[in-house]
């Protein structure tokens, strides 16, 4: 495990030297697209509608923007690649942007703004060769209704094991990991702390308990917000979000350890509308695009040294945070080979 205040440092180890000379150089940035940006956005509606937004009311430039989970994204990324017809991919968990980079689908990019980032966001970056960057960081978790907990008597899950308790059955949801980055970085976090053959021993035990294996990793917050299930597996900021919104539950970071995220942004090979998507990624990468996160009461810990963190984001140095291998997690390869043997052996047994 990576010790309190260390894990963000550990991020960035052994990911190697950038390529020489594989970076674009900032130069003027014209605020007018060639035709509306069209970004793909794996936050929260709320937040991929506000930047967008006040992107184009700082710019001038219309922008077209679809959420779409980061599975989601990537295959489509994937598919329109001879004739791309994104400009930029915003947000959502970085190993699949990763897996963009590796296989040539994004554009290798050095903002000025990058000696304000945190190591966390500079070592996406690095490993990426340039091709991603952080711009917010998300600790996983869980989410659960303490009203309905409190009726039926059971005790908040603080722990992984706690979730193969018997009285969780059929009451947890979690995404499918082909579809979810969230659920995926789940399936590596496990794999991590528990050993790949303990991980999947763990993960059909948690099959009973589970009632739903959802497209999108924040749909189970907002499903134990509904009290339609006691406990999801989520990023924790899902979860904090919809307790800012009123709704009668809470949040735990497990206790054996736990994975997170690095959300980035990509600018995509072969756009057509090159300066206003880097001009975009500027933006994102601003404390006042950063802004638009907590304006939307969407609390994740932002990548800019000198943006506000909003006070209701997890202290992640209060979380005990496994070092997480982007490196090998973010491979296209490693991605393929775990979602092969959770389609084996968790989906096909599904219920």
């Amino acid at each position: 495990m990576t010790s309190a205040g260390n894990w963000i440092k550990s991020a960035g180890l052994g990911l190697g030297a950038l390529a020489a000379g594989s970076l674009i150089a900032l130069t003027a940035i014209p605020a007018k697209a060639q035709g509306p940006l069209t970004v793909l956005c794996g936050v929260q509606e709320e937040w991929c509608k506000a930047i967008a937004v006040a992107f184009e009311k700082k710019t001038g430039t219309a922008v077209a923007m679809s959420r779409k989970s980061a599975g989601e994204a990537l295959a489509q990324i994937r598919a329109e690649s001879a004739n791309p017809k994104t400009d930029v991919w915003w947000g959502g968990p970085g190993d699949p942007h990763l897996q963009a980079a590796e296989e040539g689908l994004t554009l290798a990019y050095e903002s000025p703004q990058y000696a304000d980032l945190q190591p966390w966001a500079q070592s996406q970056y690095k490993q990426s060769q340039g091709r991603s960057v952080g711009i917010y960081a998300g600790a996983l978790g869980f989410v659960y209704n303490t009203e309905l907990l409190g009726k039926r008597k059971i005790g908040a899950p603080k722990c992984w094991a706690d979730l193969l308790r018997p009285e969780f059955k059929d009451e947890i949801q979690i995404a499918n990991p082909n579809a979810s980055g969230t659920a995926y970085t789940a399936l590596a976090t496990l794999v991590q702390i528990l050993g790949e053959d303990g991980a999947f021993d763990y993960l059909k035990k948690l099959n009973d308990n589970v009632n739903q294996y959802t497209k999108s990793g924040s749909a189970p917050a907002a499903a134990v917000a509904r009290s339609e299930t006691l406990v999801g597996i989520i990023f924790m900021h899902d979860g904090i979000n919809q307790k800012i919104n009123g709704f009668p539950v809470d949040v735990a970071a497990p206790c054996e350890g736990t994975g997170y995220e690095i959300g980035s942004v990509s600018i995509i090979k072969g756009t057509k509308n090159l300066d206003a998507a880097k001009a975009f990624y500027e933006y994102a990468l601003s404390p006042e695009g950063q802004a638009t996160g907590a304006e939307t009461k969407q609390f994740q810990m932002p990548s800019n040294r000198k943006a506000a963190i909003p006070p209701e984001a997890p202290k992640l140095e209060a979380i005990r945070m496994i070092d997480y291998n982007f490196q090998k997690y973010g491979t296209a390869e490693e991605r393929k080979r775990l979602l092969s043997r959770w389609d084996a052996e968790i989906k096909a047994v599904a219920r």
